[in-house]
């Protein structure tokens, strides 16, 4: 992959995407990569305008943004000693804007909700639109009441599919540069959800089995080509998937999930169980999108 590709983060002055902004300069010097804060600004005559107002030029950004952007910046560099930042602002929507800039990027990294978000929502739409359209990896981070254990574990999803592969690659790679453990977690179904008795025991030993295989595999690759990382593997049991990432990611200071899993439709661009960890999870998230040849 190409040494020269940055950490992008976008920011838009709300406190989500400032939080987002403190890992994304994190992430950046960890990898040895620029960082560049970019703002996404749509055009001030706003939705309604009976033709494109981009037809009428491209608009200038407003001084307030522009101040809020170099800010950012100069805060980030004065904070983080040696980390190489550039801010620019760029016309269009601001979840379209990091989409495509991320076709050029190492890891783009986005807040769960910016300015004009509704309080109640966990994820906004840029976050939404990023985590799911991303070319490359991309880590959604929600503001918690406690901070992140940065010493604590990388977590991934395990499930035998493709993009599960994938995640447990990203998390392995993410826990060598952090120089935490990585521990890989495979979700079985609760004793008791199968409805017929006689059933149970030899279901639950099946799901036992197949949770052993899985983990097994997933680590062997990992050790193979990572014998320095220290590799846990953590079979649990809940009502579902999703269910015990999420209650899994509260001892974990970043859970990586696959973008589909094994009964993903492929149509879908981010399954169910990896939206719902974007919600819920109590650690950043971070998505794993394989990267797009840049253009």
């Amino acid at each position: 992959m190409p040494m020269n590709r940055p950490v992008v983060v976008g920011v838009d002055g709300s406190p989500s995407s400032l939080v987002a902004a403190e890992h994304a300069a994190r992430a950046a010097l960890l990898r040895s990569r620029p960082l560049h804060l970019v703002h996404g600004y749509l055009h001030p005559l706003g939705y309604g305008v009976p033709l494109s107002p981009y037809d009428l030029g491209v608009p200038a950004p407003s001084e307030e943004s522009r101040t809020m952007v170099e800010r950012t910046a100069a805060d980030l560099a004065d904070r983080w000693p040696g980390l190489d930042v550039e801010a620019r602002q760029v016309a269009g929507g601001p979840g379209a804007t990091i989409v495509e800039e991320s076709r050029r990027a190492d890891l783009v990294v986005v807040g769960s909700r910016g300015l004009g978000g509704f309080a109640g929502l966990l994820l906004g739409s840029v976050g939404a639109q990023v985590a799911a359209h991303a070319h490359c990896p991309a880590l959604v981070v929600r503001p918690d009441e406690q901070p992140i254990d940065t010493d604590a574990p990388v977590l991934v999803g395990v499930d035998g599919s493709a993009s599960s592969r994938v995640a447990v690659g990203y998390g392995a790679a993410e826990a060598a540069l952090r120089d935490v453990p990585l521990v890989l977690v495979h979700v079985g179904p609760l004793d008791g959800d199968r409805p017929l008795p006689d059933e149970i025991e030899e279901a639950q030993a099946a799901y036992q089995a197949e949770s052993v295989r899985l983990l097994a595999e997933a680590s062997s690759v990992v050790r193979a080509e990572r014998p320095e990382l220290v590799v846990r593997e953590h079979p649990i049991r809940a009502t579902g998937a999703a269910r015990g990432l999420i209650e899994a990611s509260g001892t974990a200071s970043l859970l990586v999930v696959g973008t589909r899993g094994r009964h993903g439709f492929t149509g879908l661009l981010l399954g169910s169980v990896s939206q719902a960890a974007i919600q819920h999870a109590h650690c950043p998230v971070l998505v794993a999108h394989p990267y797009d040849p840049p253009r």
